[in-house]
């Protein structure tokens, strides 16, 4: 079964093209999971990120829809597409990894709530440092007599993820310090991710030709398809489960579906044996083509039609979710200003004149 899905040897560890062009590569998969990881840290603000512990919606969600729900349903693609350990390993990575930077610009182009979207994404990058390893640790039990089971590196997944807590500190410490140049840094973290992708994948299709694309399995392909559309689903279910407003399922469908795939890529990549992963570790690129395409198709629906659709009867609800973040905000503000407290003040001064005129 190892050998349906590796591509013709002809590099010098058993990869055709691995040497300097191989070796950029991972350097640019290794940049772009740092530049990635440092945009996210520059949209934690500190303040949101308290008051979210004190009030964890975010963080529950988070962790339902990316170590409950997606990794259960990469587990049951593998087993429905019957793929072998070496694809099966790469899909159940996809599956484990946590929310990616994509979804919060797909959350703005449909006016999700920023704050979930981003709450949601940091939180189930640290989430991941203990709950990726395990899920990994369980799923892959169906395959563990095969070689690549045995061999993986759950210890280098977990040092990976570590990794990735310092551009994420760097970042969150420039958002406190440099508030401007942290949005800067979001922004070209976001529009990055979309250009990154393209040359890895112009790159290892460059290096590896187009031998590559046909060892890789047809089912491979059909899951990269629909393990994605799957995710909006589930999350949109389990945003309507807790009675989220629509602007907020809109954000937990997006944030479900879309995946950290330059985490999966850099995994992959730098911790798997080459001669053992073989082709597979194209498949974070062929997922986030997928993500990418059909939250594009969501965003676009959401143009058309979304926004006339949910105006008649979503006024109350939205009028609520404001009323509530307001609420939010009061609770925010004794941290950071004095404004609600003034404003208080007033609305209490002004009601006991209005009773003396009565």
């Amino acid at each position: 079964a190892l050998s349906s899905a590796q591509p013709p040897t002809g590099g010098p560890d058993g990869v055709p093209g691995e040497g300097a062009l191989s070796r950029g590569l991972s350097v640019l998969v290794g940049l772009a999971l740092c530049v990635t990881m440092l945009g996210l840290g520059c949209a934690v603000e500190l303040a949101q990120l308290g008051a979210q512990l004190r009030r964890p919606v975010g963080v529950l969600l988070a962790l339902l829809a990316q170590f409950a729900a997606m990794p259960l349903l990469a587990f049951l693609l593998a087993l429905l597409f019957a793929l072998d350990e070496v694809a099966a390993v790469a899909v159940l990575l996809c599956g484990s990894c946590p929310g990616g930077n994509l979804s919060n610009l797909m959350s703005l182009l449909v006016d999700g709530d920023m704050n979930l979207s981003i709450i949601m994404t940091a939180s189930s990058t640290l989430l991941a440092l203990l709950l990726m390893p395990l899920c990994l640790w369980i799923y892959s039990r169906h395959w563990i007599n095969t070689t690549l089971v045995q061999l993986l590196p759950l210890g280098a997944v977990s040092l990976t993820l570590a990794s990735t807590l310092l551009p994420i500190g760097l970042g969150v410490l420039i958002r406190h310090q440099r508030p401007r140049v942290a949005d800067l840094l979001v922004k070209v973290s976001l529009w990055s991710l979309l250009v990154t992708l393209v040359i890895l994948f112009i790159l290892t299709g460059t290096m590896l030709g187009p031998e590559l694309l046909a060892h890789i399995p047809a089912a491979v392909y059909a899951i990269a398809l629909l393990m994605p559309l799957a995710g909006y689903a589930l999350g949109y279910g389990l945003a309507t489960l807790f009675a989220l407003p629509p602007h907020c399922r809109r954000t937990v469908s997006l944030e479900t579906g879309c995946q950290n795939v330059q985490l999966c890529t850099a995994i992959l990549k730098l911790t798997f044996p080459p001669q053992l992963i073989g082709s597979m570790y194209m498949f974070p690129l062929l997922y986030a083509l997928f993500q990418a395409a059909e939250a594009g198709l969501f965003v676009l629906a959401y143009k058309m039609y979304g926004r006339e659709g949910y105006k008649p009867d979503a006024l109350g609800e939205e009028e609520d979710t404001d009323i509530s973040y307001k609420k939010l905000k009061e609770e925010e503000a004794p941290d950071t200003s004095y404004g609600t407290v003034a404003a208080e003040e007033r609305g209490s001064v002004q009601l006991e004149v209005a009773q003396t005129a009565l």
